[in-house]
């Protein structure tokens, strides 16, 4: 196949996805997705091998589709036109049980399976014994409480099975909002599945598996190319996520990287680390893979397709029974996505970074803190009707890079930065709450020459009700590191404010309750700075205090540059300052 008759197709594809998030998006009714958008598509070959995925969640895509493809079809062997499946289990593929995924096979006029198509979408509430989607702290599934459906056949010639959907209905707390959210999923995978079928007829099966052959060894061959380009070297890596529940003094996690460019291929070894944990930040083997997976794409540039055919190029090494491995049943996966798993990324990228100039990143700050919370209570508004949503409010983040500052509002590093912040005046029409502040902490970026993302404050409460806030953020203690001589980013931080206007600290994670007229107080992290601040542009130092990024006295003791009291710069004194050994001045660690 040319190249060009390459290109139409795969763009062809490519809109096949995009059209599939474009329902989810339009027809969901949860926040979760229809505002920040945590959902993702794609499209899986009958070997189930991952083809094309929108752009969308990389923490959902590159390793999982997959695993469910291949489990589907374990409990499923006779793929059948009309059948949908809604899987969800931890301990067979998926991310985590609050991502529910919908596949349905494609299958030609003759009966023959030629493809999946597969949307996953976050719950607004999956049904856990708590109104949170990240029980950080349930010892296992049934304290967690979660629904878990194991390749479960939710429609038959094209027909919902109403005995599982009324089981769900009664699971969770806002049934019609999990219905519009169920309607927009199915709708998404049946106008994947009608697309791929005009496609196939259009176009011919043969020539649509000749394409998957040739698109996948091409992506192969952009990996190997990257790779060939890449320094040969062998990491020991270690992060450590702050305490938690069941890790009262935190946990290390280890990490190996072996990057083989005469091999073309990179290996990340997880193995060597806990056993499962009592709490529920374990990964599942699609997280744990993904997240190496991430750190690898994240280091390299852009240019290699994410799929089978590049993936091949990467190996992660799991072990069954582990923390950051393949999890064990009852253990909880609850928050699979986020914790460990950005601690896995941030940890790969960041030694790619110190094994040369020019490629991997600094680490992204940590989530989930109350800025994202899984809110809950009921609405006078609406008569006292329950509502139950993730909002997501201002949360950066970012890693500085090689070649530029952070991306400001990533988010996490999980997520790429796709998904979207909500509008504060919708998340205050949809929900019974006040966002009273929303702004950027000064002085705690990671310091660099190319900085980090500051942390934000976000200050919110409920209004003429109480509200229940669940969150559960990683750090306060360890914050996002630096490279090749950047500084960390701002810690995390939560606070309450009750009707007085007293402020009192709070944990890291767990469920608070919030009465009529109190606010909870979010600092977010901020994320890691790229090589020596006194190697930052002095111009881009003095545009950093002009717009209020950073603050004179910083400009000074940790970018050493000297600012008039007009903000020009005075070059001689910036050339003293700078001239000083880097033990004479103060860490560039955020403030």
């Amino acid at each position: 196949m040319d190249g060009v008759r390459m290109a139409v197709i795969s763009n062809r594809l490519n809109v096949v996805v995009e059209a599939m998030m474009n329902t989810v998006f339009r027809s969901s009714r949860s926040g979760v997705l229809n505002s920040a958008h945590d959902f993702s598509c794609c499209i899986v070959s009958a070997d189930h091998e991952l083809v094309m995925g929108a752009e969308s969640l990389p923490i959902h895509m590159m390793s999982g589709p997959d695993l469910i493809s291949r489990a589907v079809l374990r409990f499923h062997p006779e793929m059948r036109r009309g059948d949908a499946y809604l899987h969800n289990s931890p301990y067979n593929g998926n991310s985590h049980a609050a991502d529910h995924a919908m596949l349905v096979p494609v299958v030609d006029d003759a009966g023959v399976h030629r493809f999946s198509v597969l949307a996953k979408a976050h719950q607004a509430d999956c049904g856990n014994s708590k109104p949170t989607t990240y029980m950080t702290d349930a010892r296992d599934v049934y304290e967690e409480g979660t629904l878990l459906f194991d390749a479960c056949r939710v429609q038959t010639d094209y027909q919902d099975n109403d005995d599982i959907l009324r089981m769900l209905r009664l699971r969770v707390r806002v049934p019609d909002q999990w219905w519009g959210d169920y309607l927009a999923l199915i709708g998404a995978v049946r106008l994947g599945e009608r697309r791929v079928l005009e496609l196939g007829d259009e176009l011919g099966w043969d020539v649509l598996q000749e394409f998957v052959d040739e698109w996948l060894a091409y992506s192969e061959g952009r990996m190997r190319a990257a790779i060939a380009e890449l320094p040969a070297g062998r990491l020991s890596l270690s992060t450590r996520h702050d305490p938690f529940p069941g890790i009262p003094d935190g946990l290390d996690i280890k990490i190996g990287v072996e990057v083989r460019p005469e091999r073309e291929e990179i290996e990340v070894d997880l193995t060597e680390n806990v056993d499962c944990l009592p709490n529920g930040l374990n990964l599942t083997e699609s997280t744990a893979a993904t997240a190496a997976l991430i750190g690898v794409f994240n280091s390299i540039g852009e240019g290699v397709p994410p799929n089978a055919g590049s993936l091949r190029r990467v190996r992660v090494r799991l072990r069954d029974g582990c923390a950051v491995g393949v999890p064990r049943h009852p253990h909880s996966c609850s928050a699979a996505t986020t914790n460990l798993a950005d601690r896995v990324t941030n940890a790969v990228q960041r030694g790619m970074a110190e094994l040369a100039e020019g490629i991997g990143l600094a680490e992204c700050g940590a989530v989930i803190p109350a800025a994202a919370a899984v809110v809950s209570g009921v609405d006078p508004r609406s008569g006292g009707r329950p509502f139950v949503n993730q909002i997501f409010l201002a949360v950066t983040g970012g890693a500085a890079t090689p070649w530029s500052d952070a991306w400001l509002t990533i988010f996490h590093v999980g997520c790429a930065g796709m998904l979207r912040r909500d509008s504060v005046e919708i998340a205050e029409m949809t929900h019974p709450i006040r966002v009273s502040r929303q702004r950027l902490v000064s002085d705690t970026e990671g310091a660099g020459r190319f900085r980090g993302a500051p942390s934000a404050e976000v200050e919110y409460g409920p209004v003429g009700t109480s509200m229940t806030v669940a969150y559960g953020s990683d750090g306060a203690v360890h914050p996002a590191l630096g490279v090749r001589g950047g500084g960390a980013g701002g810690l995390t931080r939560h606070l309450r404010r009750d009707r007085s206007g007293e402020l009192t600290e709070l944990s890291s994670q767990g469920l608070v309750e919030l009465a009529d007229g109190e606010r909870i107080v979010s600092i977010t992290a901020g994320g890691g700075g790229y090589g020596p601040a006194v190697d930052r542009d002095p111009a881009r130092v003095q545009e950093d205090v002009r717009e209020g990024w950073i603050s004179p006295r910083r400009a000074r003791d940790v970018y050493g540059v000297a600012l008039r009291e007009d903000l020009s710069i005075d070059e001689a004194a910036t050339a003293l300052l700078r001239a000083e050994p880097a033990s004479a001045r103060p860490p560039s660690q955020a403030s």
